[in-house]
């Protein structure tokens, strides 16, 4: 009996913006070496089902998407699978025509057949040559009637390397809706279900998902495989890792999938993952990519990695960034032909194996920020990749309307990117990781954003506390971190209703349309340095600047090379919701600076032994045990 390794699907929501996703819905041709749309051959209303659509009479539609090709490449180079089956069964005459592309993203024709009336066709595809990329995927082109696909599988005849079944952690702090909205999507997916031996909610939030409306229906939609477990704030990490911990004790369970809280699941990249997983060779952890779930075709990144220079995530190439399917589908787009290796994958979609997890730990214990890119790191180093898998992706919040690194996450973003730093980077004294830093720190002084730069200096002394704070401290540093804004009048939020908005004297600064060409780089980056850091080490406060800005500020236009030469100036908001004034303050400036230099060096001159420490430290603090005194409060 074959398996089935991935079902054709199609939205669940008639929302033409992500029908690019299912379906190719235009031709495509080349002119001056530019893709150029010709025509576009398919509609939302041509959806009929989950798993059914249909192509009208002379039409074509391609099935070469995001979420209904086959990623051979993947399958050949990390599992056991040799060979795929698609099936169809379609209804209708018309041509199934069934191509391939290498690496390089060159379409080859493999079969096509005449299809008619009601017909169930089968081609057996080869995984033989895709080493370096490739897909397969189908095309259907309708007769004089409506050629309809009523079903579609990719499946083989391959045993699975392991059966066991898959258990779901999900996370939450104050998004209750959101997560009983993900919980009535899985309940909705009686395969999915059929495969979850546990759903870990675990709510360490004071707005409870059991008080949500329409939790009472949906627990009793999936009775006990939902277990909602209540713990304080501990962070993603705190949150994670008790579902790391709790899929331990799960006989049955042999696979762990990290689900964020505010996000909108597809629920079949979660039996695509299990199923990749079950046919590995050896284990691997399978990722999840993000779409933004305010502009559903638009990918946040496709493979990550962290690179060991600058010690810094991020994608592996730029191209990857925030790529739009509406104005570039799989079939045009050259680089998405080939394999991506990953070194981690975020914790809005990733799944680990238990195995994995009993061998090297649960998550570091440090609330938030690279608790995802350590552990890959670390399972790395152990022997276990990560497949950032195509096909198994969700919706999430973007971070575009955020700015994280200027809230209290600031404090995160430093020390936690040098606790992994300590753990994992290979170069002499990590390399470049602290001068990068101190780069970043400069940046926000010199634009006068002195919470975020207090919180990166308070990130960096906290290191020196060692590994055994971390556990003690972990549900305390962020209400610390917050409590610092009291002392920094620049963030504040000024809301258009608020009388004390303040109203710049130099108006607002006209938008900018094209990307800017001045970006400081290189010998020009140094001089801007040597220029202005003396400027603002010698300017004095001013009184003018506490009753007026010079100028207003679009989030977008304040570009971090232009906002130093200013006093004062009045921004944008990153989620639009008011403005905030960004006065000049010598006295921060200096002692900000000095305390960031000092520090910097003092981690230097001591990361050896920094790095001895954390390591040593690092099987106790990701151990079960220390994890559980921290559940319980101890």
């Amino acid at each position: 009996m074959p398996t089935t390794l991935q079902s054709v699907v199609f939205p669940q929501a008639k929302d033409p913006d992500v029908l690019p996703l299912y379906a190719d819905p235009e031709t495509w041709t080349m002119i001056d070496e530019k893709s150029v749309r010709l025509s576009q051959h398919a509609h939302i209303d041509s959806v009929l089902s989950r798993s059914s659509s249909r192509v009208r009479p002379g039409e074509r539609i391609s099935y070469a998407s995001y979420f209904n090709a086959f990623p051979a490449a993947y399958w050949q180079r990390w599992t056991v699978v040799t060979e795929v089956r698609l099936e169809l069964r379609t209804r209708g005459a018309g041509t199934v025509i069934v191509y391939r592309s290498n690496s390089s993203g060159v379409q080859q024709q493999v079969e096509a057949r005449t299809v008619s009336g009601s017909a169930v066709t089968s081609f057996d595809l080869p995984l033989k040559s895709f080493s370096d990329g490739g897909w397969y995927w189908f095309d259907l082109i309708a007769g004089t009637e409506d050629l309809t696909l009523e079903q579609g599988t990719w499946s083989t005849d391959a045993k699975p390397v392991n059966e066991g079944k898959l258990s779901l952690g999900m996370t939450t702090y104050n998004k209750p809706d959101f997560c009983v909205a993900t919980l009535g999507n899985i309940a909705q997916n009686p395969a999915l279900v059929e495969v979850i031996d546990r759903i870990f909610l675990v709510d360490q939030g004071t707005q409870k998902v059991r008080d949500e409306r329409g939790f009472d229906e949906v627990s009793v939609q999936l009775g006990d495989t939902l277990q909602v477990i209540e713990q304080g704030n501990l962070g993603g990490s705190g949150g994670f890792a008790r579902s790391m911990s709790e899929t331990l004790e799960r006989e049955d369970t042999d696979f762990l999938l990290l689900l964020d809280d505010d996000i909108e699941f597809e629920t079949e990249s979660a039996l695509r993952a299990l199923q990749f997983g079950r046919f590995s060779r050896t284990p691997v952890i399978v990722g999840g990519h993000m779409f933004d779930l305010l502009d559903k075709p638009v990918m946040h990144a496709w493979a990550e990695v962290v690179r060991p220079g600058p010690f810094m995530w991020g994608p592996s190439f730029e191209e990857q960034h925030r790529h739009d399917f509406r104005e570039s589908n799989l079939r045009q787009t050259k680089w998405m032909h080939a394999r991506l290796d990953s070194d981690y994958n975020g914790w809005w979609m990733c799944m680990i194996p238990k195995k994995v997890i009993a061998e090297i730990g649960l998550s570091l214990p440090v609330f938030i920020k690279w608790d995802d890119a350590e552990y890959g790191l670390r399972a790395k180093a152990a022997g276990y990749r990560t497949v950032s898998l195509p096909g198994v992706a969700l919706w999430h919040v973007s971070w575009i309307d955020k700015d994280d690194s200027q809230d209290w996450q600031a404090f995160f973003h430093t020390r936690n990117r040098i606790i992994a730093g300590l753990l994992h980077s290979d170069a002499a004294g990590g390399g470049r990781l602290i001068q990068n830093s101190s780069r970043q720190d400069l940046k926000k002084l010199l634009n006068m954003q002195y919470y975020a730069t207090q919180l990166s200096i308070d990130g960096m002394r906290s290191i020196f506390d060692g590994p055994g704070a971390l556990h003690r401290s972990i549900s305390t540093d962020m209400p610390a971190a917050r409590a610092h804004a009291a002392d920094f009048p620049e963030t504040r939020i000024y809301r258009s209703d608020d009388p004390e908005t303040p109203v710049a004297f130099g108006g607002r600064a006209l938008p900018l349309l094209e990307d800017p060409d001045d970006y400081p780089t290189g010998a020009r980056l140094a001089l801007f340095t040597l220029k202005t850091v003396p400027k603002h080490w010698l300017r004095k406060n001013r009184e003018s600047d506490q009753h007026a800005p010079e100028l207003e500020y679009s989030k977008a236009d304040s570009l971090w090379w232009r906002i130093p030469v200013h006093h004062s100036v009045v921004i944008g908001s990153a989620d639009g919701s008011g403005k905030m004034w960004y006065r000049h303050d010598q006295a921060k400036f200096r002692r900000l600076l000095k305390e960031s230099r000092q520090l910097a060096r003092r981690l230097e001159k001591n990361w050896d032994r920094l790095a001895e420490a954390y390591k040593a430290a690092l099987p106790e603090i990701t151990s079960v045990e220390e994890w559980r005194k921290t559940f319980d409060g101890r």
